[in-house]
């Protein structure tokens, strides 16, 4: 009997033109470009002047293009974000919609910045399975518009863009080989966005009420714990060493992080794409965006062995043994392309900022739990 893989054929991204240098933080911020280099390794990232969904189908239309493959033969689109324009409908449809991929399943994935894995992981069991032959997979996030930019501790680290990658039923042992899927439950309150969800609706708060808690040093530990030790099952599940990767492309969170999962892995830093000094941590649009970047900066050759580490809020985390094919270059390229950036970066998140809390009113207050979390 056949076995059914689901190769990556196809890959693109969508990143904003505008760009949020660390300079430009400290001019509304108590802070500077060494203290934050030194504590992420971030030097800049984008700020959107468009919506999520449109970063994802500028995304979306580039894989295909990659690919070769018609949008009209589209069977499943996943979009991996926490960043939805409504609660309902979802995302992934507003992307199919605008794509014109009318057969298209479409389904939204929330893991936080662990989405575009996760829905890696899903739609690669759904077409080894038969139920789908080929799937579009997004990461995309929108960070920008729900930022607390009064917060230092988050506002720095963050980041605005889109990656996708096609996915084809295929004969030959290539595309996602392993994956460990997890979640630290334990540290779920370390890191959270107060504001959004069914528990504030209808309680006076806002859009630009959003609150984060965001707890530094117990998210530094989990997540290395939880990448490191879901590195090695993954490794181990498929009978890869650490010496058989020939390249590492983690969730691009922070600087310090990134080193402490590659020690435990035995992977010296060579063997590591690194994107945050430019792009910061665009959440579940970091991996797809470091994947394209190694691809077009010749770090990924045919039959390459890749390793796909990540955590976010949740705590969720994950690592994926990926194996690629023979092909690194795309098929084709599309004409789909973002409208001109009319705004600078911080022009973009000076217009947000004056559009948080302007009554000066406090948000611990109007933040407090609305509803209690017990175990059973």
């Amino acid at each position: 009997m056949t076995t059914t893989y689901a190769a990556i054929t196809g890959w693109g991204k969508c990143m904003p033109p505008a760009v949020l240098t660390n300079e430009d933080l400290s001019t509304f911020l108590e802070t500077n470009d060494e203290w934050i280099t030194t504590r992420t390794g971030m030097k800049e990232r984008r700020v959107s002047h468009v919506s999520a969904m449109e970063l994802a189908t500028v995304a979306a239309s580039r894989a295909l293009a990659c690919a070769g493959l018609d949008v009209a033969d589209v069977d499943l689109i996943v979009y991996g974000s926490t960043s939805y324009e409504e609660q309902a409908p979802n995302s992934a449809s507003g992307v199919q919609f605008s794509l014109g991929a009318t057969r298209a399943a479409a389904m939204d994935v929330n893991t936080a910045c662990t989405s575009f894995l996760y829905g890696l992981s899903s739609a690669t069991a759904m077409i080894r399975t038969g139920m789908v032959r080929n799937a579009v997979v997004i990461g995309v996030e929108l960070v920008s518009k729900y930022m607390d930019w009064s917060n230092r501790n988050v506002a720095v680290l963050f980041g605005d863009g889109a990656a996708a990658v096609v996915l084809q039923a295929s004969d030959r042992e290539e595309g996602v080989l392993g994956s460990v899927l997890g979640c630290d439950t334990e540290g779920r309150a370390t890191l959270r966005i107060r504001g959004f969800g069914c528990g504030y609706a209808n309680h006076g708060v806002t859009l630009g009420d959003t609150l984060w808690d965001f707890d530094g040093p117990q998210i530094f530990k989990r997540a290395v714990k939880g990448m490191s030790e879901a590195s090695a099952k993954v490794m181990a599940k498929c009978g890869v060493t650490a010496d058989q990767i020939d390249l590492c492309i983690p969730h691009q969170a922070n600087l310090r992080i990134i080193e402490g999962v590659a020690k435990y892995a035995g992977l010296p830093m060579e063997k590591v794409m690194l994107t945050v000094q430019r792009y910061g941590n665009m959440s579940a649009a970091t991996v797809p965006v470091a994947l394209v970047d190694a691809l077009e900066e010749g770090r990924i050759r045919p039959g390459a062995t890749l390793l796909m580490p990540a955590f976010g809020a949740g705590l969720t985390y994950c690592s994926l043994v990926v194996k690629w094919g023979d092909r690194i270059t795309p098929l084709g390229e599309a004409a789909h392309d973002l409208p001109p950036a009319t705004q600078t970066a911080l022009e973009m998140v000076n217009v947000i900022r004056a559009q948080q809390d302007p009554h000066g009113r406090s948000k611990d207050g109007l933040m407090a739990p609305i509803f209690a979390e017990a175990r059973v």
